[in-house]
């Protein structure tokens, strides 16, 4: 049988007081006395009571739960991100409910549903490109919501400059004496495959190079390492022969220099690789990977924040991290 949790009225017996006195001790401890304060407290600890936050949030109207759908939690970039929301939300007393929508708009709109069941505070999406209809909903029953890792004009959004940063990644490559770059991207629907596929072909541009003789795009279904590793097959056997790679993120990387290392390829002096994200484990890896680098826990933060306060923040501005994956001049 389920324990019986004890109540407010158990702990009233227990301390010889009134219900009315435990209250003051929850809600206004400094208006109870020193001694019966701490008859109180010794009676919750005994019986280990814990409020019933649910219940409470229920009678105010106020709920201190914020729900956020990542794409994929298990990707240490949404790891980073969870992490920056959690330390937001906990400086105001708020708990943190996460969805994976696996790119899924129907798996998306089921949370979304559930979420707003729940009463949520207020939700965070990395959005796809139906995300903003679903939110309309959210809207006529004033849940708000922000978008994170994406710039909008029509909506609370929280995102990273990926013009810039496709940007600086080509042209580093280009600096380094590439003129056949091969682009792994993340499907065109997501806007961060847009904007990083707009920087890089503006670096060309400035060089005064032709983009469609430079650039080769292969799209990947999705942002795994099994896809980062195909993409550069299908790349490699169309007979276009790259000297660099611009991999949409870093576990897409890691699949291209899988798929080097398979063929007896050098990292850098035969390809070039850059990655996107600079997790954890890029400066661990045999050869270190160049990335460019994201602020990901305070992007999450930076999310909760404009959540809970509604307070606008910037464009965060990404910044390229050279290691040795591309450290290489060709002649």
């Amino acid at each position: 049988m389920t324990p019986q949790r004890a109540s407010v009225k158990d702990v009233a017996a227990a301390a010889g007081v009134s219900v009315g006195t435990v209250s003051n001790v929850l809600n206004r401890p400094e208006s109870v006395a020193d001694k019966t304060r701490a008859k109180v407290e010794q009676a919750m600890e005994e019986l280990n009571f814990h409020r019933n936050a649910s219940a409470r949030q229920l009678r105010a109207g106020v709920s201190h739960t914020v729900g956020a759908i990542v794409m994929d939690v298990g990707n240490p970039f949404y790891t980073e991100l969870a992490r920056g929301i959690e330390d937001r939300l906990a400086i105001d007393d708020h708990t943190l409910i996460l969805c994976s929508s696996d790119d899924d708009p129907r798996r998306e709109a089921r949370f979304l549903r559930l979420l707003a069941e729940q009463g949520v505070r207020g939700v965070l999406v990395t959005p796809m490109s139906t995300t903003k209809d679903r939110l309309s909903a959210l809207r006529r029953l004033g849940i708000p919501s922000v978008l994170m890792d994406s710039s909008s004009h029509e909506h609370a959004a929280v995102g990273v400059d990926h013009v810039s940063g496709g940007r600086q990644a080509i042209a580093h490559l280009l600096a380094k004496g590439h003129r056949h770059i091969l682009f792994l991207a993340g499907p065109q629907e997501l806007q961060q495959t847009r904007h990083r596929l707009k920087g890089a072909v503006e670096a060309i541009q400035s060089a005064g190079l032709d983009p469609s003789e430079v650039l080769k795009v292969v799209t990947l279904p999705a942002l795994t390492a099994n896809d980062g590793q195909q993409g550069l097959i299908e790349a490699l056997e169309s007979g276009w022969g790259p000297t660099a790679v611009f991999c949409m993120n870093d576990i897409t990387a890691l699949g291209a220099m899988r798929e080097l290392r398979l063929r007896g390829l050098s990292v850098p002096s035969d390809m070039a690789v850059v990655g996107y994200d600079d997790l954890y484990l890029a400066a661990e890896l045999m050869t270190p990977l160049t990335s460019v680098r994201q602020p990901m826990r305070q992007l999450g933060w930076a999310a909760a924040d404009l959540l809970l306060t509604d307070t606008p923040h910037t464009l965060f501005e990404p910044e390229l991290v050279v290691r040795a994956s591309s450290d290489f001049q060709r002649a």
